[in-house]
């Protein structure tokens, strides 16, 4: 039987459940900047996204393929030596992102693992929480699920243990 989170622990598990929430929507939205970001390089579009620079306030720049890139290069896994080379000058946003999706990241499974081990739950659902953050969209639904199913956990034990008799105190003997 799995071991049930103490009452005590109610407060911080709604605390931690709404750090959860924020950063699984933080995280979802940018896993889906990265892969859209992935997409304008690393497919035949070949662009990046600037801040600044000679192109204006916010522009695309073209992403080169260097010399050594075949047709399939950007396909197989470590590009057989093909780099992609950024023509671009000023602040790259695209690098941003992915630097920051990162990082967040990070923090995410710091959330991620909060809610898991108060609510006691197997280390499964803990790798499935976590994988929120690498499948796009799939953060927006855990998120749903997992607060709903969190505050119904303990709005139910919070009634239950309202509903239950209350053992009466020893007097002096």
């Amino acid at each position: 039987m799995p071991r049930a989170p103490k009452l005590a622990s109610f407060p911080a598990i709604r605390g931690a459940l709404k750090f959860y929430q924020i950063c699984s929507i933080i995280t979802g939205i940018g896993l889906l900047l990265l892969v859209a970001e992935m997409i304008l390089k690393y497919t035949p579009i070949h662009v990046e996204l600037f801040l600044g620079g000679s192109g204006g306030f916010l522009w695309f720049a073209d992403a080169v393929p260097g010399p050594d890139c075949q047709w399939f290069s950007l396909f197989v896994p470590g590009g057989n030596g093909c780099e992609i080379l950024s023509t671009g000058d000023g602040v790259n946003v695209s690098l941003a992102i992915l630097v920051a999706h990162g990082w967040f990241y990070v923090v995410y499974l710091i959330s991620c693992f909060r809610v898991w081990s108060l609510m006691r739950w197997p280390f499964r659902r803990f790798v499935f929480l976590a994988l929120g953050g690498v499948v796009p969209f799939l953060s927006f639904i855990l998120e749903v699920r997992t607060a709903r199913g969190v505050r119904a956990y303990l709005a139910e034990r919070e009634a239950a243990q309202a509903s239950a008799p209350v053992p009466a105190p020893e007097g002096n003997r």
